[in-house]
Order: C-alpha cells, then sequence, then structure tokens
C-alpha cells in the first residue's frame, strides 16, 4: 500500500540570468597572439574599449575589475615586458580573458536540505531551511548552488527571493599534505607507484602545494615530451588541487555563493551534494556534505566542511569504501564512531563505520535491489534521519525504462548494518508533470530534514526544476514496518560482518 504524501504547489526553478565571470582558457598560441594585439592597441583605444567594457559588466559581477586582474595573472606569461603595462593594460588583457557562464542554464536539481545555522527572528513553529542544488550550465559542468525556505508551524513552505548576482570566491591553497595519506590515494587511483615516488621521494614526511608543484617540474623534466606518463604525473597536481578553502564576503547572500570546480579532477562537474547538519557526542554542531568531483572519466568522493556557509573547507576521501558516488554520512557517530552509506559497486547499499570523517574501509552491504521498481539499482537520498523506531534512510530505486523512484527504509539505531524494514511499493514516483525534463523520468533527492512531524523533502524533477513534498512521519514509519513484517517484502541481502561492536542500551 502506497503511503499518502503532499507535493507542495512550490517550485525551484533554474535562472539562466545568474552568470558567472569565468576565466577564458586559449591555447599557449592564441593566447600570446590576442595578448599582442591588444598590446598594439593605442592608449586611447584601451581607455574606450575598457570602459565600455566595465559600464556594460560592472553591475552583473561584484569587483570586475579583481576579477580582470586575476585573469591577466594567469596569462601575463605572455606579456613581453610587465613593467611597461599600465593598469589599464592590464586590465583590459584580463576582459579579454573572461567570460560569462550560465551555471543554472541546463539543468537545476538534486536538492539537499539542512537547517540553517540562522535560527533567529522566526515566528514560533517556523524553520529556516538551506538548500543546495546541483546546478549544470553548457557542457554539463555542475556546481553547487544554494536556496533559501522557511517553513512554518503547518509545514507551509515560503521560498526566500534569490539575489540577482552570484559570486565565486578565490580558492586558498595552504593545506599541509601528510606524504603517506597522499600516497595511499594516489595508489587508489591506479597511479604506477614509480611514478609517485618521482615526486614524493623528494618531498618531506609534510608539504605544501608549492613544495610539491616543484617537485612535479623537477620530475617531468626526467620525462621526454611524448613519454605517455606525463598525463599521469600530472594527476598528483590535480589530487593536490582537490584540498582547498572557500570564504566568501559577509556581504554576500546564500544565494549568491556558488562552489564551481576549480581543479582538473573536477573539471566536468561537482555532482550531488549531500549535506547533513553532525552533531558531535559534546553537543558541538558542524555541516558536512559530500560529493563527487569528476573529469570526464574518474569520480573523486570529496567532503566539504563548513560552520556557517561563508567558510567551505574541501578534501577528498580516502579508503577502499570511499570509492564511486552515493556517499551519505550519518548526523552523529554511533558507538563513537563516524558511519557513512555508500554504494561502491553503483547497484547495492553499503554501510561503513570510520575513526576519521575523511578515511573509509571495509564496506558490508546491507541492501540489494528486491521489488521491481528498484531493480536495476538502490541508492540513498541523502543523510539518514534520527527518530525514536529506528534511522529514517530514504532511498532511491531504478526500474524499467531506467524510471527513478524514490523509497524508504528503517535502519536499527544501535546497528544500523540491521534493516528493519523497507517500503514495498515506492514512496514517489514522477507524475506527468515530473516525467519530463532534461533527464527523462526521474525523481531524486539528496536530503530531507523532520518538520512538525512530517518529512520535507525536496526532490529533482527529470533534472529541469526541483519541487517538495511531504509525508507523515507516524504513518511513513508504520508502513516500514509493517511492510518489513512481511517475509515476501524485504528478503535481507548478503550481508557481512557488522564493522562495530553492537552497545546494547
Amino acid at each position: 500500500m502506497r503511503v499518502p504524501v503532499t507535493r507542495k504547489d512550490i517550485r525551484l526553478f533554474a535562472d539562466s540570468k545568474k552568470v558567472i565571470a569565468k576565466h577564458l582558457a586559449l591555447s599557449p598560441e592564441r593566447t600570446k597572439n590576442l595578448v599582442e594585439r591588444i598590446l598594439e592597441m593605442p592608449d586611447a583605444t584601451v581607455s574606450v574599449v575598457l570602459n565600455q567594457t566595465l559600464r556594460e559588466f560592472a553591475m552583473r559581477h561584484r569587483s570586475i575589475t579583481r576579477i580582470f586582474e586575476s585573469n591577466f595573472n594567469k596569462v601575463k606569461w605572455a606579456v613581453p615586458n610587465l613593467k611597461s603595462l599600465s593598469n589599464e593594460q592590464r586590465l583590459l588583457i584580463g576582459a579579454y580573458f573572461t567570460h560569462e557562464y550560465s551555471i543554472e542554464a541546463a539543468a537545476f536539481f538534486n536538492p539537499s536540505a539542512v537547517e540553517a545555522p540562522d535560527q533567529t527572528e522566526l515566528e514560533a513553529g517556523q524553520k529556516r531551511v538551506i538548500v543546495s542544488l546541483r546546478a549544470t550550465g553548457e557542457g554539463h559542468i555542475s556546481s553547487i548552488v544554494f536556496r533559501q525556505m522557511v517553513i512554518d508551524a503547518h509545514n507551509d513552505i515560503q521560498i526566500m527571493p534569490s539575489a540577482r548576482r552570484v559570486e565565486v570566491t578565490d580558492v586558498v591553497k595552504d593545506h599541509l599534505y601528510k606524504k603517506t595519506s597522499f600516497s595511499n590515494k594516489l595508489a587508489e587511483m591506479e597511479l604506477p607507484s614509480g611514478l609517485s615516488h618521482l615526486v614524493l621521494d623528494q618531498l618531506a614526511d609534510r608539504f605544501n602545494y608549492l613544495e610539491l608543484a616543484k617537485a612535479k617540474v623537477h620530475a617531468m623534466a626526467t620525462l621526454s615530451e611524448d613519454s605517455p606518463y606525463r598525463t599521469e604525473l600530472e594527476k598528483i597536481i590535480w589530487l593536490a588541487d582537490s584540498h582547498y578553502e572557500l570564504h566568501f564576503s559577509l556581504d554576500t547572500d546564500i544565494t549568491e555563493r556558488v562552489i564551481f570546480p576549480v581543479s582538473d579532477f573536477e573539471n566536468r562537474g561537482i555532482e550531488d551534494a549531500r549535506f547533513v547538519k553532525f552533531t558531535y557526542e559534546n553537543g558541538q554542531t558542524t555541516y558536512f556534505a559530500t560529493y563527487c568531483a569528476y573529469n570526464g572519466s574518474t569520480i573523486l568522493p570529496k567532503l566539504i566542511q563548513t560552520e556557517d556557509f561563508y567558510n567551505f573547507k574541501i578534501r577528498p576521501l580516502h579508503g577502499w569504501g570511499a570509492q564511486n558516488k552515493n556517499l551519505a554520512l550519518f548526523p552523529r557517530k554511533i558507538n563513537g564512531k563516524f558511519v557513512m552509506l555508500s554504494r561502491i559497486d553503483g547497484v547495492n547499499n553499503y554501510i561503513m563505520t570510520s575513526d576519521k570523517v575523511t578515511v573509509w574501509e571495509n564496506p558490508v552491504m546491507i541492501q540489494s535491489p528486491k521489488f521491481p521498481w528498484e531493480m536495476l539499482q538502490v541508492g540513498n537520498c541523502g543523510s539518514p534521519i534520527e527518530t525514536e523506531k529506528g534511522w529514517l534512510l530514504l532511498t532511491h530505486g531504478v526500474g524499467p525504462m531506467r524510471r527513478y523512484s524514490l523509497g524508504a527504509t528503517l535502519l536499527d539505531l544501535h546497528d544500523p548494518a540491521k534493516e528493519i524494514g523497507r517500503l514495498r511499493e515506492p514512496l514517489l514516483v514522477p507524475n506527468a508533470e515530473e516525467r519530463e525534463g532534461y533527464v527523462p523520468n526521474v525523481v531524486y533527492s539528496c536530503g530531507s530534514i523532520l518538520s512538525n512531524g512530517e518529512v520535507v523533502i525536496p526532490y529533482a524533477m527529470s533534472d529541469y526544476a526541483s519541487a517538495v513534498m511531504t509525508v507523515s512521519l507516524d504513518a511513513l514509519l508504520g508502513q516500514i514496518i509493517e511492510d518489513g513484517k512481511n517475509p515476501d517484502a524485504v528478503k535481507p541481502g548478503k550481508r557481512g560482518k557488522p564493522a562495530w561492536k553492537v552497545v546494547e542500551t
């Protein structure tokens, strides 16, 4: 029997007017030729063209001259005499190597919801919620964007206005790398050990980005120009680029902040962030999000951490369990350990524990496809929600014609490798409005929250937009438990030994 759900009459649509000013990368030869042509302009022409450009684009971007200066610095190697350049020439060169990119033009999907850090100035029963979404533009390059909504005591939802401009902040790469863990991750990426030693043997046990870059240059010098290993060696820098920090200005609205791909390892996109508000044993809270960095061929699972959604620390995830997509962190430790869901084989749900939030090994399979609507694969739809009866895990299942549906599972509070029950029928399937879009026949979510006795679930509609539904928590848990009692409804999948000690309470 289907659990009744309420589709809210609200939509989160993409805004093609949200554009970032992005570096225009050209070949070395084209870069040199373009710089030469700009330098041949008379000073008066430089001034006129720069002023025209500023007049047209200054209102569309914060600190456009700072962006021009940054992009000039990326090509200043092509300038014969830097000291002779005027400030206007520098800015104009930077302008020619800048272009606008519409971050939401192609698709707007896979939302994740968390309570906002700031819950002030609200009425009784209201809750301020941050929704992260995967925005996709030209070339299917994905980034993380944010919207904000307020849920009232009756679970009516108001989407707050979205800012016109968006901000991509400077990247800070001041991470101190540990040689052992860095080497282990290179091995997981299947980089030949001989190549990694060419670089790492030059470095101390701890090293910074600049030291690594210099060591890579020295290692490159030992290879011939046509060596097939040169590209492989670049992966060392790609991994280093995966550690960085972002700091947004306090005068930006949450809807202005964009986490855009910054390294070669994610140059095809940042996919499906699953945000969760994490609470430590001492009551301290932080926000984590797992996501997949993608370069067109390789998936690198990564972790975001933030306290305030202004400052973000981004790191790769390590270990055999941190493979493929669909990683979701539990909102607290269980028996003293971090707990993570994964889908390392692309088909089944796994669970694993760790003493470190960035290192994941020994995944244990807890779910496999059982019902027709999920026979192709099952996966999580974000971090589990803690209830008195167990961990409520929203899932997605893929059936005939690659139709995605939402489901739900209940896991034991103390031993989440144990499945108490699973919905026999899907919770949500695409209706006529939801089935047409960028990727047809898909409803999908990356994270939900509890509010006033209901589960509030933002979900994507075939990737062209996102919506919100609610379902009674009691009704949902009751149906899951009832289906779990039916031996034909949930047959246990192949399970390994739990990776933690179960503590009876």
